[in-house]
């Protein structure tokens, strides 16, 4: 599935959310993604210009969450704070679903909602969190399909901070609901290669996770015993 470390690492958005999170924090999560190579930061707003700062002309993309993580704003406010992200550097958007909207069945308030925020931040890529852990097997799908059909590059499991995360049996059905049309991105609980491995298999194009380094050094790690010592 990944020929060697990189091709791993690029699937992965490296990512620290924690309100606990230290500028500190914020510069080794920078350090290990040009050390690793990995895809992007994943950050809270208030990081974005900092974490740009320091990735500065290296290729990582640095990823913002927005409405997050409960996705309650008006769409005004979430579109104020991704025109703020991207002003300060984000070049890709994780934008929180109205899942109580959705769960009333006002669909058609959400997809203006997610379409509004999509064509109002132009230029960036936007993952649209759908939180399964909330929804019904026939809601994931609708909410993948009415993301999908809205314009959103990926379609995500989880924040994160729900009850559950990612799994590989949502990620298989968010992906055939997004008829071609948007991505998976699946996060929350990916800490380990064995269960990145599963959410690809299953469909699964970008992964979220704080443990993309214990990852890679797993994978580094068996690379190295099949390889066996030197003759």
């Amino acid at each position: 599935m990944f020929e060697n470390a990189i091709d791993l690492a690029r699937v992965i958005d490296h990512t620290l959310l924690k309100s606990t999170a230290t500028p500190a924090d914020i510069d080794r999560l920078c350090d290990e993604a040009r050390q690793y190579s990995f895809w992007s930061v994943c950050v809270n707003p208030c990081y974005v210009a900092r974490a740009a700062g320091r990735l500065k002309d290296t290729g990582i993309k640095v990823c913002s969450v927005v409405a997050f993580p409960l996705g309650c704003g008006t769409t005004p406010m979430k579109v104020m704070e991704g025109v703020e992200a991207v002003r300060n550097g984000a070049a890709e958007l994780d934008v929180v679903m109205n899942v109580g909207l959705f769960k009333a069945g006002e669909y058609e308030a959400v997809a203006r909602d997610i379409k509004d925020f999509i064509v109002l931040t132009p230029g960036v890529v936007h993952k649209v969190i759908i939180e399964t852990c909330y929804l019904t097997d026939a809601e994931k799908a609708g909410a993948a399909r009415l993301a999908a059909e809205v314009g959103a590059e990926f379609v995500k499991t989880s924040t994160g901070f729900g009850p559950g995360g990612a799994k590989s049996g949502d990620v298989a059905l968010m992906k055939e609901a997004a008829i071609g049309k948007s991505r998976v991105k699946a996060a929350g609980g990916i800490k380990d290669l064995d269960t990145l491995v599963h959410m690809v298999q299953a469909g699964a194009e970008r992964i979220g996770t704080s443990s993309g380094v214990a990852i890679v050094e797993e994978f580094m790690a068996r690379h190295r015993a099949k390889q066996g010592p030197p003759e």
